[in-house]
């Protein structure tokens, strides 16, 4: 009954759940209780451990898949090439780490800690399968919400959310240690997401100023107006006192 698991496992490019395993062992009449799945994987990586195997069977994403072993990792890298799977931008990765940490969130609200547009990314990331539309918000206008996916789990090799490090565990991580990669505006980023008050007292002087900027831009065309419109009274007062001296 192991080898028939793991010829299931082994032959799926998704990972299974131990119900989905269950059904398809019940459509040949085997019926197996979810403890002895369970038991029957757990007994299969005994096996892989004891060989020294490079592979295992993973939990991820509510699933069990196949996966190399995380020392292999390097090697098996080198087969991946840009084309295959280009990178994440900075900014794109700063977006999807304030949805994976405040889901479900609203584009206004992504925008509100980021203070840029995020249309674009937003959309890039909704056609890599990282974030999905999770429902609409109860606020006025009924604006979508966004969360992470399944796939996006898969990505990061995790099972569920609650695998996610607490911000403050990353915080301290970014504090004590340099890692590659990861710059000064990263923990800016994560910082700000600890701090509230100070996105919104970032937000409203910016607000304030775009204002501010707003108002002087219209106070100037105001003024270019009527200047204008001074011009052409004058323009038209001369052409008249010109027709009634000619006559």
């Amino acid at each position: 009954m192991t080898n028939i698991i793991e010829a299931i496992l082994y032959a799926s490019e998704e990972e299974l759940t131990v119900k989905q395993i269950s059904e398809i062992l019940l459509s040949f009449k085997i019926d197996l209780k979810p403890a002895e799945i369970e038991e029957s994987i757990e007994k299969l990586n005994e096996s892989y451990t004891a060989n020294d195997n490079s592979f295992e069977i993973i939990k991820i994403a509510g699933g069990y898949q196949f996966a190399t072993k995380a020392r292999y990792a390097h090697f098996v890298g080198k087969l991946r090439t840009e084309t295959q799977k280009k990178k994440l931008s900075q900014s794109a990765l700063e977006t999807l780490a304030i949805i994976a940490y405040k889901q479900p969130i609203t584009r206004s609200n992504i925008e509100f800690i980021r203070g840029v547009n995020v249309d674009y990314i937003v959309n890039s990331l909704l056609e890599r399968d990282l974030i999905t539309i999770m429902g609409r918000a109860k606020s006025p206008g009924r604006p979508i919400l966004y969360g992470t996916t399944k796939n996006f789990l898969k990505v990061l090799g995790m099972n569920s959310l609650e695998d996610l490090p607490r911000l403050k565990e990353i915080n301290e991580i970014l504090k004590t240690e340099k890692i590659e990669g990861i710059t000064e505006a990263d923990i800016d980023l994560f910082n700000s997401m600890n701090n509230p008050e100070a996105i919104k007292n970032n937000a409203a002087e910016e607000m304030i100023q775009n204002t501010e900027q707003e108002k002087d831009t219209e106070q100037t065309e105001k003024d270019e107006k009527e200047l204008k419109d001074r011009d052409d009274d004058r323009t038209g007062e001369i052409g008249s006192n010109t027709l009634f001296s000619n006559n």
